[in-house]
């Protein structure tokens, strides 16, 4: 069995993480779900999506709907309490240096953009939908890697705008020093947030039910330091509605 909860980890928040897994997992064995003692969450996180003993992970609405529908169950979708955003749902905040004067999205279809992945909801696709209702999208752009790379990009110069996932702007806001060097130019519109997944041959419905009784067991100091609230249901077909980018483009 695999299992990762690799989407908002951090070293500040490894402790958590472990005490969260360890309460899904008292919760999975009193329904007889064996699950694995440690979390992989320094796997490539294709290779645990698609293993065929995965038990529990969370991924990408993109990789979803674009990779993964055909191979995974959908388990529920953790709600972060995120401003401006539905129970379940996130949004994409575009973030400039706090010294730059620009102030519209258009002011920057000339910038260099930073994004984490072509294959990233929040990096990608939403700030390409944002920018085309814009009447444009970047020519001049570069791969972090990383959400918190590539606002470390726009913090040090190396580029002018980047789209960060909004849960993950929230935790480097409360972590990292260069947060004060940036400001949210805009947001992208609320869309549905990463899913916790598990295999095709698992219980998925005994699996959200271990998972909420998780979510309800956390200490208040876990549930803020996660900022876990609920676990939600978003159809299937909800994620699927979402559009994807040209290919290439």
């Amino acid at each position: 069995m695999i299992a990762s909860l690799m989407m908002y980890a951090r070293p500040e928040l490894d402790a958590a993480h472990a005490r969260y897994w360890s309460l899904i997992r008292d919760r999975l064995a009193a329904r007889g779900i064996t699950s694995p003692e440690e979390m992989s969450n320094d796997k490539n996180p294709f290779a645990v999506w698609t293993a065929p003993d995965l038990l529990f992970s969370q991924t990408c609405g993109m990789p979803y709907r674009l990779h993964l529908r055909d191979q995974v169950q959908l388990v529920g979708t953790p709600d972060y309490g995120l401003n401006g955003c539905a129970p379940g749902y996130y949004r994409s905040a575009i973030v400039v240096r706090q010294d730059n004067p620009r102030q519209s999205l258009a002011d920057f279809a000339a910038a260099r953009f930073a994004y984490n992945e072509t294959g990233s909801q929040s990096g990608y696709a939403a700030p390409y939908a944002t920018a085309q209702a814009a009447g444009f999208w970047f020519h001049d752009r570069v791969q972090s890697s990383g959400h918190r790379l590539s606002a470390e990009m726009v913090a040090d110069g190396s580029a002018d705008i980047a789209a960060l996932d909004a849960m993950t702007w929230k935790l480097i806001q409360r972590y990292d020093a260069f947060a004060d060097s940036l400001r949210v130019l805009t947001w992208t519109e609320p869309t549905p947030g990463l899913p916790y997944i598990t295999g095709p041959d698992q219980n998925a419905q005994e699996i959200r039910a271990a998972v909420s009784e998780a979510i309800a067991a956390l200490t208040p100091e876990d549930r803020e330091a996660l900022c876990l609230r609920d676990l939600v249901t978003i159809p299937d077909e909800t994620y699927l509605a979402i559009p994807n980018p040209p290919a290439g483009t």
